[in-house]
């Protein structure tokens, strides 16, 4: 096992005030330095970028910190995050840099290495894994719960991640097949109109589906398992009267659903199945019906083995302008309701 070797953290009783300019060194071992620390130093760019108030400085496998006491010791234990996350999984992004600086920040619950590390499966030699402290609760509450709602903005990894688990479950066993299903509903499109049969009209809404099996798994492998019925992706219309035992279920883009769709959905669920329900609740593409999505909540927030993870902007793992874009149409949604009040 790795070990990192750092100078003993000076502590405000050993009479170094926080404002103290402070030096430390960091030896990065038991990874692979050229990748850990990216093209033209990346790494060190980013980590300048996160705390600006120290420089840092690598030589060889020796990083230094020099800045005021209490920075350099909060970029340390960054630091000695990333280099854990490394070890653990292989691998360090750019956006892992940033958010185990927040959660260092923040200071609470476990590590940041434990939670971002754990893969939920390898697709082609890459590992699969939640990205932030959000995605990992998500991947949490599906492992402990019957029926996930995951709830939030565009790009913070819900059918994503949804997907991955559904993977994880088949190769395990512990379900016989994966049905995946979305409500069919113009996101302000008419396609009705188009020319093809019922199938080339549907495959439109179904294609992100397909496209995220095709991510989970080997390409040569998923005709085969859509031919067998193993995995299923069909519109929601299609599962009623059914009763779907030993199945991961996902519903995608759920907030196109209406009241009576979502429970007619919620009640397919049969005998060692598990389903997980995604959607944006900011997205209602229904012309004139109430959002099954945001009713649900209310009629079942009590019952047990039911979960609602609430994922936000800080999940998006896009590019960072787009959750600066869901944070301020958020504000101007607020700010409008406000108004009207």
């Amino acid at each position: 096992m790795h070990s990192l070797e750092a100078e003993p953290t000076p502590t405000p009783q050993s009479g170094v005030a926080e404002d103290t300019e402070l030096q430390r060194t960091v030896l990065l071992a038991g990874v692979d330095l050229a990748s850990l620390l990216g093209h033209r130093d990346q790494l060190i760019a980013d980590l300048e970028s996160q705390h600006p108030g120290v420089v840092f400085h690598s030589r060889d496998e020796v990083l230094t910190l020099r800045g005021p006491a209490l920075e350099v010791r909060a970029a340390e234990e960054v630091v000695r995050e990333i280099l854990e996350l490394a070890r653990r999984s292989g691998t360090v992004s750019r956006r892992d840099v940033s958010e185990v600086t927040r959660m260092v920040h923040e200071g609470n619950g476990p590590t940041a290495a434990q939670v971002l590390s754990e893969p939920i499966l390898t697709v082609r030699g890459r590992a699969v894994r939640p990205q932030t402290a959000g995605q990992r609760a998500y991947i949490n509450a599906i492992d402990a719960n019957t029926i996930v709602f995951g709830v939030g903005p565009a790009g913070t990894g819900k059918t994503y991640l949804a997907m991955a688990k559904a993977v994880q479950a088949l190769q395990r066993r512990e379900v016989s097949k994966i049905i995946l299903t979305r409500p069919a509903v113009e996101a302000g499109e008419r396609l009705g109109y188009l020319p093809g049969t019922l199938e080339e009209k549907i495959d439109p809404y179904l294609r992100p589906l397909f496209d995220a099996v095709g991510a989970m798994m080997d390409p040569d492998l998923v005709p085969k398992l859509l031919a067998s019925g193993t995995i299923e992706v069909a519109p929601l219309a299609y599962m009623r009267g059914r009763t779907l035992n030993e199945a991961f279920v996902i519903l995608d883009e759920a907030q196109n659903t209406t009241p009576e769709q979502m429970k007619m959905f919620l009640t397919r669920l049969g005998y060692g199945s598990k389903m997980v329900v995604t959607g944006d609740a900011t997205q209602v593409d229904l012309p004139a019906a109430v959002s099954g999505l945001r009713v649900v909540r209310r009629i079942l927030k009590d019952v047990e083995d039911i979960h609602f993870a609430e994922l936000s902007s800080d999940d998006i793992v896009r590019h960072s302008l787009v959750g600066r874009i869901v944070d301020a149409y958020q504000a101007y949604d607020e700010t409008k309701e406000a108004r009207t009040q």
